[in-house]
C-alpha cells in the first residue's frame, strides 16, 4: 500500500501560486458558463434583453438632437436661404454663394466651420432690416417646402420614443433659433436651442448675441438648459452627425452617433458608443447638389469647384 501512498490527500498550506491557479479556474469556469448560457439562448432565439433605454417615467432625464444630417438631410440655414431666394430676398450672385456652401456641405459630408460661418453671415446679412415675425411666418412655408421631406424616419423615431417615456426633446443647432423652433414644433418635440440674432423692437440688426451655437457652445447650452431644468445629464441622451459635437455627446450619459462622419464614427468606436446610420449607403449624403430654384448650371459648377477645391487640398 506504500507504493499507492501518492493516491492519498494530504493537507497541506495554499501557497501564492495555487491561490492564483484556484481563482483563475474559478473565473474561467464562470465565463464559459455565461458563455454557453449565451449560445443557448441564441440557439432558441432568445437573445438577452437590452435593459429599458428611454427609461418611461424618468423626468430627470432627456434628449438633445443635433439638426443637420442627423435629423434632417442637409443644412438648415441652406434650405431656408434657397426659400428665401424664391422670395426674392436676395439677388442671383448671393444664390451662387448659398449653392457652393450647400455643395461643400453635401459633398464633404461634415460641418466644416469656416464654411458654416460664411453660411451664418449670408443669412444674417439677408435678414438684416427684416421683422423677425415676418421671417417666422416665410420659415413655415420654407420648412413645407424644402424640409419636411428631408426628415430622416429613423432619427424621428429615437425621439419619438422619448417623447412616448415622458421626456423632453431638444434640438440643439448652429441653425437660427427661430429656425429650430419651427423644426421642433413641426417635429413635435420640446424646443429647441439654437444661434440667436440680435433684434431690436422686433427688428433684426444684422448682428449675433454671442457667437453662433456650434461645438463648446453646445455643450455650454445644453448644460444650461440641464441646470435650469433640474436634468442629471448622466441620465440624458444627445444625438449627432458631428465630430464638432463630440462635446455635447460627452455630457450626457447615453451619447449616439447618428449618420456619423468618419472622425466621430472612430470616435464612437473608441468609446463604445451607440452608432445609427439611417442613409441609403455611406456615402448617400455626399453625392448629388440640389439645383436652387432651377439653377442647375449654378450647381453644377458649384461642384466642379468643390473638386478642383478638395484636389488641392
Amino acid at each position: 500500500m506504500a507504493a499507492l501512498g501518492w493516491l492519498t490527500p494530504r493537507r497541506r498550506s495554499a501557497t501564492a501560486r495555487s491561490v492564483l491557479a484556484g481563482e483563475a479556474a474559478a473565473e474561467a469556469a464562470r465565463k464559459t458558463s455565461l458563455q454557453l448560457e449565451r449560445e443557448r439562448e441564441e440557439a432558441e432565439g432568445e437573445a438577452p434583453a437590452e435593459p429599458e433605454f428611454p427609461v418611461v417615467g424618468d423626468v430627470r432625464a432627456a434628449a438633445f438632437f443635433d439638426l443637420d444630417n442627423t435629423v434632417m438631410q442637409g443644412a438648415a440655414i441652406f434650405h431656408f436661404g434657397r426659400g428665401l431666394y424664391k422670395r426674392k430676398f436676395f439677388q442671383r450672385r448671393e444664390l451662387a454663394r448659398f449653392a457652393w456652401q450647400q455643395a461643400w456641405f453635401r459633398l464633404a459630408g461634415v460641418e466644416d466651420p469656416e464654411h458654416m460661418q460664411d453660411a451664418r453671415d449670408s443669412a444674417l446679412s439677408i435678414v438684416k432690416g427684416h421683422r423677425v415675425s415676418e421671417l417666422m411666418s416665410i420659415g413655415e412655408e420654407i420648412y413645407d417646402e424644402y424640409m419636411a421631406d428631408r426628415i430622416w424616419p429613423g432619427t424621428r423615431g429615437l425621439a419619438q420614443a422619448h417623447l412616448d417615456a415622458g421626456q423632453k426633446v431638444w434640438l440643439v443647432t448652429a441653425a437660427p433659433v427661430e429656425t429650430a423652433t419651427i423644426i421642433a414644433r413641426r417635429l413635435g418635440l420640446t424646443g429647441a436651442l439654437g444661434t440667436v440674432a440680435e433684434s431690436v423692437e422686433g427688428v433684426y440688426t444684422g448682428r449675433l448675441v454671442g457667437e453662433p451655437l456650434h461645438g463648446p457652445a453646445k455643450a455650454e447650452a445644453v448644460r444650461a438648459l440641464a441646470a435650469a431644468e433640474g436634468l442629471d445629464l448622466s441620465r440624458c441622451a444627445a444625438y449627432s452627425d458631428s465630430h464638432n459635437d463630440i462635446p455635447m455627446l460627452s455630457l450626457v450619459g447615453h451619447p449616439y452617433a447618428i449618420n456619423p462622419d468618419a472622425k466621430l464614427r472612430k470616435h464612437a468606436k473608441e468609446r463604445e458608443w451607440r452608432l445609427r446610420d439611417y442613409r441609403t449607403g455611406r456615402k448617400a449624403a455626399k453625392v448629388g447638389i440640389p439645383a436652387a430654384a432651377g439653377l442647375g448650371a449654378i450647381a453644377g459648377g458649384t461642384a466642379a469647384a468643390v473638386a478642383l477645391h478638395r484636389r488641392r487640398h
